[in-house]
């Protein structure tokens, strides 16, 4: 019998690095472009793209540090309707600039070209419909949409008034997810139907149980604009530093972690299109605080081309975050900061299990007429293939200078807002499958999801 050369756990390990016995391994420092000529030059004149800050809270404030590293760009105003975040965001840029709890204050603002949107999920559709008709290119975080049919209002208005939007999922500019795009799309792996990934957490942080900043009041914050578009509710400082727990204003685990892997799904497949239906399975068995979402979340898709993704996240279990491509060929893993490509031994040898029920006589003659069959030895096995990021390498960086380039030259990004759009869907289909306890299906025709 055939014995598997390499475990799936090996296959898991060699990803992160480590030696499989016998397996060689050529490694490839990938060196990226940098910001400067990534995001071009701007203007002939030399001047930078001026941009303003929406949402300046945990996310807001790392995309202000990484688009300190991105040399075309210039943060000339921040909005958040909590008061705080107007200083954090300023610490976070690293100067003072004018800070307002309106944010429709600079959209009025001709000098300003573009938007950095990174709000709770709720407020991203009226945020970037009000930035599209100010004439202001968009970079909305993860997940575009908080429900199906604002996704596809974003869409047309972007497309109508020809601006550009880039979401806020990084690793679809990271040059491993490239490298891993052009390996795919080379057919090095040989036929794919199947691709797993999860995230998973084991801290109070992990699962949003984020701490309430002292001195938080009702006075600190335009709560009406908060419950803006959601129920109305009255002042609740958890709701509001806990978001993503509760249904009104995030998407739980699904908006917030498999959109990450949902991007890099469709990054390296090159599918760009919603599932063909969802399967969710999980429960809530230990952040029991009042949140309406999971702890876990396990979802089968069925994608165009025969593809299956699986995705599972877990708030009580602490790991890496895989990406895992299989291949009749050759199979593919991202985690950390490698790539590696393993080559499956499928050289033609005779077959060695089931005719161990055979006669001697007719096992000696099947295996005379295979080796007749087969005069040339089999080639030798390729080794494995490994890529690796450089130290300090900043995706996050990388993403914007991609979207304030796109700002300059008007050409789409890789997720525009039509691949935003899709990945969205992917987690509203998985949150669907899960509270419905059914199987979701995508109706293109209808544009929604069926049950």
């Amino acid at each position: 019998m055939k014995l598997p050369s390499m475990t799936r756990r090996d296959f898991v390990r060699m990803g992160a690095g480590a030696a499989v016995a016998g397996a060689a391994i050529k490694t490839t420092l990938l060196e990226p472009p940098t910001l400067m000529a990534q995001a071009a030059s701007g203007a002939a004149d030399g001047r930078k793209i001026r941009f303003a800050s929406i949402g300046t809270g945990i996310r807001g404030c790392d995309l202000l540090r990484s688009a300190r590293n991105v040399p075309t760009c210039e943060c000339v105003g921040i909005a958040d309707i909590y008061d705080m975040h107007h200083q954090a965001g300023k610490q976070a840029w690293g100067k003072d600039v004018p800070t307002t709890r309106d944010y429709r204050r600079f959209l009025d603002d001709k000098s300003i070209e573009a938007v950095i949107v990174a709000t709770s999920d709720h407020l991203h559709k009226h945020v970037v419909l009000d930035a599209v008709a100010a004439g202001k290119d968009v970079y909305v975080e993860k997940p575009m949409s908080h429900k199906v049919s604002q996704g596809f209002e974003m869409v047309e208005a972007v497309q109508s008034g020809k601006r550009i939007l880039e979401t806020g999922s990084q690793r679809v500019s990271n040059i491993l997810f490239e490298k891993a795009a052009e390996i795919y799309a080379s057919g090095k792996l040989g036929r794919v139907h199947y691709i797993e990934s999860h995230t998973n957490r084991n801290s109070p942080s992990g699962a949003w149980v984020y701490p309430i900043a002292p001195g938080f009041t009702p006075e600190a914050i335009d709560w009406k604009e908060f419950v803006r578009d959601a129920p109305p509710h009255d002042f609740d400082p958890v709701r509001f530093f806990r978001w993503r727990c509760f249904e009104d204003y995030g998407e739980g685990l699904a908006g917030d972690l498999f959109v990450h892997l949902i991007s890099g799904f469709l990054r390296v497949s090159g599918i760009n299109a919603p599932p063909i239906r969802a399967l969710s399975t999980g429960n809530l068995t230990h952040f029991k605080d009042g949140r309406d979402f999971p702890d876990l979340l396990a979802t089968h898709y069925d994608y165009p081309g025969d593809m299956v993704l699986s995705l599972h996240c877990n708030q009580n279990y602490q790991s890496d975050e895989p990406l895992i491509v299989e291949g009749s060929d050759a199979g593919m893993i991202l985690v950390g900061n490698r790539l590696t490509v393993i080559p499956q031994d499928t050289r033609p040898e005779p077959e060695g299990y089931s005719t161990d029920g055979w006669t001697i006589e007719l096992k000696e003659q099947y295996l005379a007429e295979w080796h007749k069959a087969h005069p040339t030895p089999p080639p030798s096995l390729e080794g494995a293939e490994s890529y690796i990021l450089p130290r300090g390498y900043d995706d996050t960086a990388a993403h914007l200078a991609n979207f304030f380039n796109a700002v300059v030259t008007r050409q789409h990004v890789v997720e525009d807002e039509v691949f935003g759009n899709h990945a969205a869907i992917g987690c509203h289909m998985a949150n669907y499958s899960y509270f419905h306890k059914t199987v979701a299906v995508w109706d293109e025709a209808s544009k929604s999801i069926k049950g």
